[in-house]
This record gives C-alpha cells, sequence and structure tokens, in this order.
C-alpha cells in the first residue's frame, strides 16, 4: 500500500500571512470595512475563501468580498508583490520523505491557479502526486480534499498523513481517517493543535519524518 504525505500549502508550506492580510485588508476596505488585526485574521488562513470571510465579518456579503479578495491578490502576483516564501527546511523534509518512499500531495484553501503558481515558483510542483484546493472541494475540515488525495495516490487512510499548521487541517485528517501531524511553525499554536486532536506536532520540518513513521508503526 502506498503511503502518503497530504501538506496544506499557507502557513505548512509556505509563508503567505502577510501577503494574505495585505489583500484581506485592500478587500475589506473596498467595501468599507474594517479589518480584524493580523492576529486574528491569520487564524482563518486554511479555510476556503468564503468561509474565511464569513468568519471574519458574518454580517459582511461573503461572496463579494471574496471577489474583491480574488482581484486585490491577483493585482498584488501581477505587480510583483506577493510574497510566499518557503518555509526553512520544506524542501530538505520533501526530499527525506521522497527518499523514504512517501508519495506528496497538497490539500489547501487557495484556488487551482493560486496553488500552481505557488508551487511551480519554488519549482517543486512536480513533486506532489495528487493537488486538491478549494475550487473542487468543500472547505476543511470536510474531509473531502484529504479523501481524494487518498484515492488518486492509491493509498489508504491508514497510511497517510495530513501535515498541517491549522485545527482545520486536523480536523480533516481526523474526519478522513489519516494520522495528523500538526505543523507548530505554521498560524496556528502548537496547543490548538494538540486541542484539535493532532497525533504529533511537529516543532520544525524535520520533525515531520519520524512522526510519520510512528503513526505507520501504530497503523500497522
Amino acid at each position: 500500500m502506498n503511503r502518503l504525505a497530504i501538506f496544506d500549502c499557507d502557513g505548512t508550506l509556505v509563508d503567505s500571512g502577510a501577503s494574505i492580510y495585505r489583500a484581506l485588508k485592500a478587500a475589506f476596505g473596498a467595501h468599507g470595512l474594517d479589518c480584524p488585526p493580523p492576529d486574528v485574521s491569520r487564524k482563518v488562513i486554511g479555510l476556503s475563501l468564503v468561509e474565511a470571510m464569513a468568519t471574519l465579518a458574518p454580517g459582511a456579503d461573503h461572496e463579494a468580498l471574496s471577489r474583491t479578495y480574488k482581484e486585490a491578490f491577483f493585482a498584488m502576483r501581477q505587480g510583483g508583490h506577493v510574497e510566499e516564501p518557503l518555509f526553512d527546511g520544506i524542501v530538505p523534509l520533501l526530499d527525506a520523505l521522497a527518499a523514504d518512499g512517501w508519495l506528496l500531495a497538497v490539500a489547501t484553501g487557495k484556488s487551482d491557479r493560486g496553488l500552481r503558481h505557488c508551487l511551480e515558483s519554488h519549482g517543486i510542483h512536480d513533486r506532489f502526486v495528487s493537488l486538491q484546493t478549494a475550487d473542487r472541494h468543500p472547505s476543511k475540515p470536510h474531509p473531502a480534499m484529504a479523501l481524494a488525495a487518498i484515492a488518486e495516490a492509491g493509498a489508504a487512510a491508514e497510511s497517510s498523513v495530513v501535515i498541517g499548521d491549522t485545527s482545520f487541517d486536523i480536523g480533516m485528517a481526523l474526519a478522513a481517517g489519516a494520522g495528523a501531524i500538526g505543523a507548530g511553525w505554521g498560524y496556528h499554536e502548537a496547543e490548538e493543535l494538540a486541542a484539535a486532536g493532532a497525533h504529533g506536532i511537529a516543532r520544525a520540518p524535520a520533525d515531520v519524518l519520524a512522526i510519520a513513521r510512528h503513526w505507520m508503526e501504530k497503523a500497522a
């Protein structure tokens, strides 16, 4: 049975929080709304866009806010103002997982276009056998993205792990029956990830492989 490591993108593979907040602030401003501060806004990163807007601005037009956000982010990207650097240690982690026989996938609240651009800009797009986005699935923590990745990779839930930095990622993993590894370098605190039910917390990317192996030993 294939082993599969499913990564979240924003806050796990890449540190995109600052760019996301700039686009969010522009979208809220265009609708005459006060944007919640960064420490509040970063907590919804990982949700699909409409769900994120509904959380941050319950009484607003979430669809309209989402469209304006997409326009703002696209304009920023066209102007070369989007910064989505890989977190330190991500490439060595991908190398280590591949060398250990794991297939790689992504499950993210990004759009197909946004994910492709992000991964291609870092030269890692072709490392992943499955790319699941909010364009085709319900928002996390619904398990649809994880289940689709597992099926596409020819894996099984018990031979798969999700690596993500939010309680939404942990919830998705648990709902799919997969291992849940908290990315402690991301946007939710390690305590939140543990409270959500993570099977292990990686303080840095270098910690992930050992936790993934432990999940496989328990599942065997």
